[in-house]
C-alpha cells in the first residue's frame, strides 16, 4: 500500500514537472502577439476561478458579486501604477503588484464577508448581489477616483525592473502571470488538504454536524470568504498589468457571472474543474466573440445545459472514466462506438441550431446573405430554413437516440467492474 502512495505521488509530481515545462516553452511554440494575449488572459482567469470555487466548490457559498474583489484590487493596482508613472511614488518591482491587489482584495474581503456571512443559501447570494450591484454604481458615480465608464490607464513599463525586465514585450507579462498562476493555484490546491479545507467541505456538506462536534461554522465561512477575496485580488492586479486598464466592467455582474460560469462548467466538485473552465472559456469567448455577435445566447445555452445534462461539469466527465481506467482500461473500447455517435448526434444538432440563430441574426441585420461554416446562406430562401430546421430536428432526434445507447453501455461496462471486484 505504501509503495502504491509512493508511486502516485511520484507520478503527480513528475506530470506537475512535465507540465510546468511545457507552459514555459509555450511561448516559443506559439509566439504570436494574439496567443501571448490569450494565454495571459488565461492565466489570470485562472487564478479568478480558483478563488471563486474555494467560496463555491469547496465551502458551499454561491456569490453573484465576487467580480468587486477583482475588480477593485485592479482599480488600486492601476493607482499605483499610476503614481510611479508620474513620479508621486518610488518605482515597485512589477512583480509584487499582486501583492498590493491580495492585500485589498483581503480587507474588502474580511469587512464584507463579516456581513455577508451571517446568511446562507439565497439571502447570502442576494447580499452579494447587492455589493456587485452598489460597487458597479460607486465606480460610475465616483468618477475623481473611477474614471466612470472610461475607466483607468496606466503604463506597466516603469523602467528596468528586477533582472532588466521591463515588462514591454507580452511574453515577459507571460512569464510574470505564469509565475503568479503556479504560485497561487498550489497555496489553494494545498489549503484544501489542511484541516481548514476539510471543515470547509464539512461545513458545505452538514452545517449542522460541523456545529455538533464544536465549530464555529461562521467564521469558518467568514476565513474561507476572506482567503477567496484575497486570491480574487491578486488575479485582479495581474488582470490591471495585462491591460494596463481597468474599468467598470472589472466589478460587474458580467464579471462576476463570467466567473460563476467558468467554475460551473469545468466543474465545482474537483479542483481541476475551475481551470478547465477558465481555459475553455477563454478560448470560446475569444473566439466566437470575433466569429458572431450572438456568442452571448451561445454561453448562455451552453451553461443550461451542463447545468441540466452534466453538473458535474467537464471534469467530472472526465473522472467518471477512473474507475475503468483503474480496473480494466480494455472496457474502454465498448465505449468508443456510441461516444463516435453521440458525438456525431450533438455536432449535427450544433450545426443546425447555430446556423437558424445566425440566419435570425443576420434578418435582424439587414444582411440578405449570411457566410457561415464556409458556406454562403441567404436568408429570404424559405428552402435553407426548412433544410436548417431539418438538420436541427434530426439533431435532436439523433442525440436522444445515441445518449440512450451511451447510457445503456455504460451500464454494461459499470456492471462487469463490479463484478470483477467481486470476484
Amino acid at each position: 500500500m505504501g509503495k502504491e502512495m509512493f508511486n502516485s505521488i511520484k507520478l503527480k509530481f513528475i506530470s506537475l514537472f512535465i507540465l510546468i515545462l511545457f507552459l514555459l516553452f509555450l511561448p516559443y511554440i506559439f509566439s504570436s502577439s494574439f496567443a501571448l494575449t490569450l494565454f495571459c488572459k488565461m492565466g489570470v482567469l485562472i487564478i479568478f476561478s480558483v478563488a471563486y470555487n474555494m467560496l463555491l466548490g469547496q465551502t458551499g457559498l454561491l456569490s453573484f458579486g465576487h467580480a468587486i474583489y477583482f475588480g477593485l484590487a485592479g482599480y488600486a493596482s492601476i493607482h499605483i501604477l499610476a503614481a510611479i508613472n508620474n513620479s508621486y511614488l518610488p518605482s515597485l518591482p512589477l512583480v509584487l503588484l499582486p501583492f498590493v491587489g491580495a492585500i485589498v482584495g483581503l480587507i474588502l474581503g474580511v469587512s464584507i464577508g463579516y456581513l455577508s456571512t451571517k446568511r446562507l443559501g439565497t439571502a447570502f447570494a442576494m447580499i452579494s448581489l447587492g455589493f456587485c450591484e452598489l460597487i458597479t454604481a460607486l465606480t460610475l458615480i465616483f468618477v475623481v477616483f473611477f474614471n466612470g465608464e472610461d475607466g483607468i490607464q496606466a503604463d506597466r513599463v516603469t523602467g528596468n525592473d528586477l533582472f532588466g525586465l521591463t515588462y514591454g514585450p507580452q511574453s515577459e507579462v507571460y512569464y510574470l502571470i505564469l509565475f503568479w498562476c503556479i504560485i497561487t493555484v498550489l497555496i489553494m490546491y494545498l489549503l484544501t488538504k489542511t484541516p481548514f479545507g476539510r471543515m470547509c467541505n464539512a461545513v458545505r456538506d452538514n452545517q449542522q454536524r460541523a456545529e455538533f462536534i464544536g465549530y464555529n461554522v461562521r467564521k469558518i465561512r467568514w476565513i474561507a470568504f476572506s482567503l477567496s477575496a484575497t486570491f480574487a485580488g491578486a488575479a485582479g492586479s495581474l488582470h490591471a498589468i495585462n491591460y494596463e486598464h481597468i474599468g467598470f466592467e472589472s466589478v460587474s455582474l458580467v464579471q462576476s457571472g463570467m466567473v460563476l460560469f467558468m467554475a460551473y462548467i469545468g466543474g465545482i466538485g474537483n479542483f481541476l474543474g475551475p481551470i478547465l473552465g477558465a481555459i475553455s472559456l477563454t478560448y470560446l469567448d475569444t473566439m466566437l466573440s470575433d466569429v458572431t455577435e450572438a456568442w452571448v445566447l451561445y454561453y448562455g445555452v451552453i451553461f443550461v445545459l451542463v447545468i441540466a445534462f452534466a453538473p458535474q461539469g467537464i471534469s467530472g466527465i472526465i473522472l467518471m472514466h477512473s474507475p475503468i481506467l483503474r480496473n480494466n482500461p480494455a472496457l474502454l473500447k465498448k465505449l468508443i462506438t456510441p461516444y463516435s455517435i453521440f458525438l456525431v448526434s450533438i455536432l449535427l444538432l450544433t450545426i443546425g441550431f447555430t446556423s437558424i440563430v445566425e440566419l435570425i441574426h443576420s434578418i435582424k441585420s439587414n444582411h440578405e446573405t449570411l457566410k457561415f461554416f464556409w458556406l454562403s446562406f441567404n436568408n429570404k430562401n424559405i428552402l435553407i430554413w426548412l433544410a436548417l430546421g431539418l438538420i436541427m430536428t434530426s439533431g435532436v432526434i439523433a442525440s436522444r437516440k445515441s445518449f440512450g445507447l451511451v447510457k445503456e453501455k455504460w451500464n454494461e461496462v459499470m456492471e462487469e467492474i463490479k463484478l470483477s471486484l467481486i470476484k
